[in-house]
């Protein structure tokens, strides 16, 4: 296995452009090492992205959005506050994978490349409208996060491209967001249905909103129909009705030992419900 540390990404994409073999990229490393030492995955090619410049970094930029660097972790992100404050869902979907030691590794980006569809980040961050920029032979493109999942343990990046920055919007004013997950254990688990919410408010009014379902088809689901249920309404029981509707209508899921198609169905329409409640509470500035 060739092991390289370069020092910018476009060096990281020249690298991955040029191996052959499997190549992969090292951030937190909490899939990557995992499969290494499970012999799942044993890499021709491993880049090791941590000591590129500003990979650490949590910035709030001018215009009230934020820009993560890719080794940004799971804890890094549940220590900043103002993050939390803007965006307490997608820090909270972070803060729920894994152990207390693995959110001292576990990233956004791993996360979300790792190709899981019961990724628990990945539906806050679609929900969110997160865009990521993605270097390659050819440059940097923009990328929104539900573009890049394509199925089980599969992604639209092409040979030589790496996520090089993770983008979240500003947050503006009267918005606010949640993640939900059902999993069969108190803690520690993978999800069996996931919910991501966001939305914004004209009073009492939704006037904006994405709904993305996590762990019931290949890749995330981001619903218009979940979000057109919702939208015009002040999340009345009717409002919420139809979201739950929506989001079951939209799912797609497997049986296995962790819940049924009928089950995972159900769940998803009721962790809809909660979810949204949970983001209305807080663009209303209440405590959720």
């Amino acid at each position: 296995m060739d092991y390289h540390s370069p020092a910018s990404f476009a060096e990281a994409s020249a690298l991955a452009a040029n191996a052959t073999g499997t190549t992969r990229f090292l951030a937190g490393g909490t899939d990557v090492l995992v499969q290494l030492r499970s012999d799942l995955v044993t890499p021709d090619t491993l880049i090791d992205i941590k000591k590129i410049e500003g990979v650490s970094n949590i910035e709030q930029n001018a215009d009230g959005s934020w820009t993560l660097g890719v080794a940004v972790t799971g804890a890094e992100m549940s220590e900043h506050t103002t993050l939390g404050q803007d965006w307490p869902g997608v820090v909270e979907a972070m803060d729920l994978i894994g152990s207390t030691q693995v959110q001292g590794r576990a990233t956004l980006t791993g996360n979300l490349c790792n190709g899981s569809p019961a990724a628990d980040s990945v539906p806050a961050m679609v929900a969110a409208g997160v865009t990521l920029t993605v270097t390659g032979p050819d440059g940097a493109r923009t990328v929104a996060v539900e573009d890049i999942p394509t199925g089980p343990g599969k992604t639209s990046l092409a040979k030589g491209e790496v996520v090089s920055a993770v983008h979240i919007p500003a947050r503006g004013e009267n918005g606010g967001d949640a993640y939900l997950r059902f999993i069969p254990r108190t803690e520690m688990d993978i999800a069996v249905v996931g919910v991501g919410v966001n939305l914004r408010l004209d009073g009492d009014t939704i006037t904006e909103a994405r709904v993305c379902l996590g762990a019931v088809a290949p890749t995330v689901l981001l619903v218009e129909d979940c979000a057109k249920a919702i939208i015009g309404s002040t999340l009345d029981d009717t409002a919420l009705e139809a979201l739950a509707e929506a989001a079951s209508a939209a799912c797609n899921p497997i049986d296995d030992k962790r819940g049924t198609i009928a089950f995972r169905t159900e769940v998803a329409g009721v962790l809809a419900k909660r979810a949204a409640k949970i983001a209305y509470a807080r663009a209303k500035g209440e405590k959720a």
